[in-house]
């Protein structure tokens, strides 16, 4: 498990850091057609440094079902490492975004 959660239903927002390779193999539309899937919202974006930022809102069993797609990535994405931290929730966020 990538984050401590006692698994409830309750609404929650993570900041999530992904290494690995992940940028220029299609990682940011994979994490968006995933968002869809779980019916989360949020953004994701390359970082500089070669990681990936990741900011996830939903259901708790949805936001770990999603990390847990994340990490198996696919036969061109290989993720070595997430880090996951809680935040506070965006009230007035209605969709998942790649951003630039």
């Amino acid at each position: 498990m990538f984050y401590n959660s006692d698994m409830d239903t309750e609404m929650k927002r993570f900041y999530v850091i992904v290494e690995g390779r992940i940028q220029g193999v299609g990682f940011r539309g994979f994490c968006m057609m995933l968002a869809q899937t779980y019916h989360l919202t949020g953004s994701v974006r390359n970082l500089d440094n070669g990681m990936v930022e990741i900011y996830i809102q939903g259901m708790d069993p949805n936001i770990h079902s999603f990390l847990d797609a994340v990490s198996k990535g696919d036969r061109w994405i290989r993720v070595d490492d997430i880090s996951c931290k809680q935040v506070s929730i965006k009230t007035d966020e209605h969709r998942f975004s790649c951003l630039y």
